[in-house]
């Protein structure tokens, strides 16, 4: 079996009755300034029970596909919105 992709986030929207938006951070080396800088890209996570809210931080683990742009689905939340 492979080895399923897990990505943690926050949730910056609900993009509609299922899903959720997903923004990751990861820190790189910039390859001429030798400088710690952020990347950020934004993933759509299937949410079946709607039980997120804008700002939890969560786990999400990849899955065949669920729409044209979704194919991640929700596997834990780690910390909820303040």
């Amino acid at each position: 079996m492979t080895h399923k992709r897990e990505i943690q986030g926050k949730v910056v929207t609900i993009a509609g009755e299922k899903t959720i938006s997903v923004v990751v951070e990861r820190r790189v080396m910039h390859p001429r300034y030798h400088k710690v800088v952020k990347r950020f890209k934004k993933y759509l996570v299937h949410d079946e029970r709607s039980e997120v809210k804008v700002g939890d931080e969560i786990v999400a683990v990849e899955c065949r596909p669920l729409s044209k742009t979704k194919s991640f689905r929700l596997k834990s939340v780690i910390k909820g919105a303040e």
